[in-house]
C-alpha cells in the first residue's frame, strides 16, 4: 500500500521497511504506524486504518462513514499487519475493526491503538487528531531538575474524588481548577491518578484497561484531559498515571483473542491467565506486543506530558508462580518470567532515553533484587512501593498499644533495607477497601485516641526515609472506606476533627517541602539514624534525620501507647536549646495540647550520645525538634 508521505512524515507510511521495524522490535512508537490517522492520499482527504491481526482471515473496517457495513475491507500486508484509506472519513467519526478470526467467528472489536473512545456503556474507537496548545513549556524542561526535591502524592480516583453540582463526577476541565486549589492548598507535590485510561467496566477503578492509548471518556474528551495535566502543571503539580502492562480484561470487542486466537495474550492458560483477577496477562515474547506497551507508556509520557506512571502488579509479571498453582518454569527451571524481565529492562530504558525527567515507579511486594538499580543489572525504575514497610507499620498501627512493645521492631525494621532501593512510602486505596477499614478506624481506642494515633503516624511516615503516597480522603480522617460510587464527603473535611487531621498533613508537607534533612539523604545510611530504636516496653522511638550536606537536622520523638509520660530522658547528639519544629498534640491538629517542657538539652552521654533532653511526652503523638538559633551540627 502506497501513501504519499515521506519516511519522516507523520503517519509513518504502511511500507515494508517500518512494518519490519515494528515487527522486530525496533519501532517504540508503534501508534505513529498502527492505529487511524486521517491523511491526504492522492488528492482525497480521509482515514488510514492499518491494525495487527496476523490470525485473521479477514478485516473490514465499519464506522460512522459506511454505514456499519463492510464496504471497506482491509489490505494484508507483510508481517501479519492490515491497513486501508477510507476516503471521505473524518475525526470525530466512530469505528471498529470487525474481524473474521482464527477460530471463524466474526467479531467487531476495538481499535487497540484508538486515540479516544466512546463513553461507556458504548465501545466504539474514535477517530481523533491531537490539536491541543500546551501551556506548560517552563514545566517540561524543568522535569528532570526535580527528580531530588520532595515527592508527596495524592492518589486521586478521578471519578469518586469530588462530584459536581448535578452529582455527577466531574469532568477533566471541573476538576482540573478544584483539584489544583486543593492539593495546592495542601502542599502536595504530585497528584497519582486512578481510572485516567479508557476501561469498560467502571468497578476495575481503572485497572482492567482496554484502551491503552486514550484517556477514559467518561469525564471529557483527550484535549479535556490534557487541559488537566496542563492546568495541575501550570499550578506546579506533577502528574503520575496508574498503568497496567501486566494484565488485561476478557472482554470479547477488546484485546482477548484479538483475531481468533491468542495474540496480545500467552496461549498457555498456565501462563497467559489471572485466575484471581479473570484477566488476561501480556506475551512479553512478541515483539509487538512489547512495543504495544512500550508505545503506550511513550504516549503518556511524551503526547500527555504526563511526570510518571506507577507500573501496577508487577510482582505478577516477574513470577510465572505468581499466585497458582500450575504453571510453567522458565528455560532455566526456575520461576521468574524471564520475558517480562527484559521488557521491564527495555521499556524502562527507553522511557528514560525518550521521555528524561520522568519517574517509573514499580508496584513490587516482593524481594526481586535490584527494582530500582539501572539496567542491565537491576530492573531500571525509579522508585519502588515500599510494601513491607507499609504492611509491617499498618499492623503496628492495628495492634492495641498494650501489645505493641511486642512488636517494636515492626517500625525499627525498615531502616535495615531501606538503603537497598529506592522507595515510595505508600498508603494507597488498596489499604482502605474490602473490609480493611480506612485508616483513622485502623487505630485502637475510642475516636479521639484514634485519631491521635493517626497523627503520630503520620508524623512517622513523612519523617521516615522515602517519598510519600497517600490516598485520598485519609489526609482528612475519612471514616469510611471508600466506595467508587460515591463521592468523598466533603462536608466532613471542615468538621473540627477532620479539619485537625487535614491541617496536621498540610504541615507534614509543607515541612517536608523546606526541610532537606527529611528528603535529601533517603538512600544514604545517615539520613536516619536510630538514637533509641530499643525501648520496646514504653513504645517509644527517637531518630534523628540528617543531611550531610547541608548540616541540618531533626530529632523526632514518637510515644505510641496512649499514656503521658513525664519526665522522658532521651539521648540527642548535642548539648543547647533545642526547639519544637512539630507536635502533633497541638490544638490546631485536633490534639490535647499536653505540657512538653522546655527542650534544653545538657551534657550528659545517654545511649552512646553526648548529651540528654527530659521531655513530657504527650499519649500518642510525635514531637520533631531541632537545635534554636542555628546551632545545628
Amino acid at each position: 500500500m502506497s501513501q504519499s508521505a515521506s519516511p519522516s512524515a507523520f503517519p509513518l507510511p504502511l511500507e515494508h521497511g517500518f512494518l519490519q521495524k515494528l515487527a522486530g522490535a525496533d519501532l517504540v512508537r508503534p501508534d505513529h504506524l498502527l492505529g487511524a490517522h486521517p491523511v491526504t492520499q492522492e488528492g482525497a482527504a480521509g482515514v488510514r486504518f492499518a491494525v495487527w491481526a496476523p490470525q485473521a482471515q479477514a478485516i473490514h473496517v465499519v464506522g460512522e462513514f459506511n454505514g456499519w457495513q463492510e464496504t471497506h475491507p482491509l489490505e494484508r500486508l507483510d508481517y501479519g499487519y492490515w491497513g486501508a484509506f477510507v476516503p471521505g472519513a473524518q475525526a470525530g467519526q466512530l469505528y471498529k475493526f470487525r474481524i473474521q478470526g482464527a477460530d471463524g467467528r466474526t467479531v467487531d472489536r476495538i481499535d487497540p491503538y484508538a486515540r479516544a473512545f466512546e463513553a461507556p456503556p458504548a465501545t466504539a474507537s474514535v477517530i481523533w487528531t491531537d490539536e491541543y496548545e500546551w501551556q506548560d513549556t517552563e514545566w517540561m524542561e524543568g522535569r528532570s531538575a526535580r527528580q531530588n526535591e520532595p515527592v508527596s502524592i495524592y492518589e486521586v480516583h478521578v471519578g469518586s474524588w469530588r462530584y459536581g453540582e448535578d452529582g455527577q463526577p466531574l469532568s477533566y476541565r471541573e476538576l482540573a481548577r478544584q483539584l489544583a486549589d486543593y492539593v495546592q492548598d495542601m502542599g502536595f507535590t504530585h497528584v497519582e491518578l486512578m481510572g485516567a485510561m479508557a476501561h469498560p467496566f467502571y468497578g476495575s477503578w481503572g485497572y482492567q484497561v482496554t484502551g491503552y492509548y486514550a484517556p477514559a471518556a467518561r469525564q471529557g474528551t483527550p484535549e479535556d484531559f490534557k487541559f488537566l495535566v496542563d492546568y495541575l502543571h501550570g499550578r506546579g503539580i506533577g502528574v503520575i498515571l496508574d498503568w497496567v502492562p501486566g494484565h488485561f480484561p476478557t472482554d470479547d470487542h477488546a484485546l482477548a483473542h484479538y483475531d481468533g486466537a491468542p495474540l496480545y495474550e500467552y496461549a498457555d492458560p498456565r501462563k497467559g491467565f489471572h485466575y484471581d483477577w479473570n484477566t488476561h496477562i501480556f506475551d512479553y515474547g512478541r515483539n509487538e506486543v512489547v512495543m504495544f506497551l512500550i508505545g503506550s507508556a511513550l504516549k503518556w509520557l511524551q503526547d500527555f506530558h504526563i511526570d510518571g506512571l506507577r507500573v501496577d502488579a508487577v510482582a505478577s509479571m516477574l513470577y510465572l508462580d505468581f499466585s497458582r498453582t500450575e504453571w510453567v518454569p522458565n528455560i532455566h527451571g526456575g520461576r521468574e518470567n524471564l520475558e517480562a524481565v527484559a521488557f521491564l529492562k527495555r521499556l524502562n530504558e527507553v522511557v528514560h532515553h525518550m521521555a528524561p525527567g520522568c519517574m517509573m515507579v514499580a508496584e513490587e511486594s516482593t524481594a526481586f533484587p535490584g527494582v530500582t538499580h539501572p539496567a542491565p543489572h537491576g530492573l531500571g525504575f525509579d522508585y519502588k512501593w515500599a510494601m513491607g514497610w507499609m504492611n509491617d507499620s499498618l499492623a503496628y498501627l492495628e495492634q492495641d498499644p498494650l501489645y505493641r512493645r511486642y512488636d517494636h521492631h515492626k517500625i525499627t525494621f525498615f531502616n535495615v533495607y531501606r538503603s537497598t532501593e529506592h522507595f515510595v512510602l505508600a498508603l494507597s486505596h488498596d489499604e482502605v477497601v474490602h473490609g480493611k477499614k480506612p485508616l483513622v478506624l485502623k487505630a485502637p481506642g475510642d475516636w479521639e485516641q484514634q485519631r491521635a494515633g493517626l497523627r503520630a503516624f503520620y508524623a512517622y511516615m513523612w519523617t521516615t526515609p522515602g517519598k510519600k503516597l497517600l490516598f485520598m480522603g485519609q489526609e482528612f480522617a475519612h471514616s469510611q472506606e471508600w466506595n467508587h460510587d460515591v463521592a468523598l464527603p466533603w462536608e466532613k473535611s471542615g468538621w473540627p476533627d477532620h479539619a485537625g487531621m487535614a491541617e496536621l498533613v498540610r504541615e507534614l508537607n509543607r515541612l517536608y517541602a523546606e526541610r532537606p534533612d527529611w528528603y535529601v539523604s533517603d538512600m544514604q545510611p545517615a539520613g536516619q539514624q536510630w538514637l533509641n530504636g530499643d525501648d520496646a516496653e514504653n513504645s517509644v522511638y527517637v531518630y534523628r534525620r540528617l543531611d550531610e550536606g547541608t548540616g541540618r537536622s531533626s530529632v523526632v520523638v514518637l510515644n505510641m501507647t496512649p499514656v503521658y509520660r513525664e519526665n522522658y530522658h532521651l539521648p540527642v547528639p548535642q548539648a543547647g536549646q533545642y526547639r519544637y519544629v512539630l507536635n502533633t498534640d497541638e490544638g490546631r491538629f485536633g490534639g490535647w495540647s499536653h505540657e512538653v517542657g522546655d527542650p534544653q538539652a545538657w551534657e550528659e552521654p545517654l545511649l552512646g550520645q553526648p548529651a540528654r533532653l527530659s521531655l513530657n511526652l504527650p499519649p500518642l503523638s510525635a514531637l520533631v525538634l531541632e537545635l534554636d538559633h542555628g546551632e545545628q551540627d
